[in-house]
């Protein structure tokens, strides 16, 4: 009689091994496809992740920002959103007060030095924390001006939060008519150089 277990543990062994490498691809696939959408996180310059989740300072290189370009700086576990804005996108900000709930942030969370429709130190770089005031989900970035889903032709750019669908302009402020009831967050920062921000330190300390 022709014993058939090893050649039953063979095609066992050999189909548990087809799946572990089709389990692998997918996998890999996947974080591929994840990482090919995403708005790139900058690279901060100390201090340790741990540092960094009790509130020390962030610093971060933007001097290569392009305008027009975003980037994800990670300050006390929350992502912030620093945009190198246009001429023409600064320009467009007060054109959109009369569409806002709170056009001149008065009720909204921002160090006392940040005033004015860009809501910035220097009105070509935006900094705020990525978080929806409504329930805290992460609005994208939607710089595309007209875009039919954002409001048709009074869209002229800004954050969409794909969770309840709040609004805000390319200053974090929020469009009236949705959830979120204020701006977006600018947390206290500074500018070591230039081209050197300093997320956690205020401007009138640094």
């Amino acid at each position: 009689m022709t014993d058939t277990t090893d050649t039953h543990d063979s095609v066992a062994d050999d189909g548990q091994k087809r799946r572990r490498f089709l389990t692998a691809a997918t996998s890999a696939v996947g974080v591929a496809g994840v990482a090919g959408v995403a708005v790139p996180f900058l690279g901060s310059w100390n201090p340790s992740e741990k540092a960094k989740a009790a509130g020390a300072p962030v610093r971060a290189d933007i001097s290569k920002l392009e305008p027009g370009q975003m980037v994800v700086i990670e300050w006390r576990g929350k992502p912030v959103y620093v945009l190198r804005r246009t001429p023409d996108q600064v320009a467009g900000l007060a054109t959109l007060n009369d569409d806002l709930k709170d056009p001149s942030s008065e009720a909204s969370a921002q160090p006392g030095y940040i005033e004015g429709d860009g809501r910035a130190i220097n009105e070509e770089f935006l900094v705020m924390v990525g978080l929806c005031t409504h329930l805290g989900c992460a609005p994208k970035f939607r710089p595309e001006v007209g875009a039919a889903d954002m409001g048709g032709d009074e869209w002229l750019g800004g954050f969409f939060c794909p969770c309840h669908g709040s609004k805000f302009d390319l200053a974090g402020r929020v469009y009236k008519g949705v959830p979120a009831s204020a701006n977006l967050e600018i947390p206290p920062y500074s500018y070591e150089s230039d081209g050197v921000l300093l997320i956690g330190v205020d401007a009138e300390a640094a």
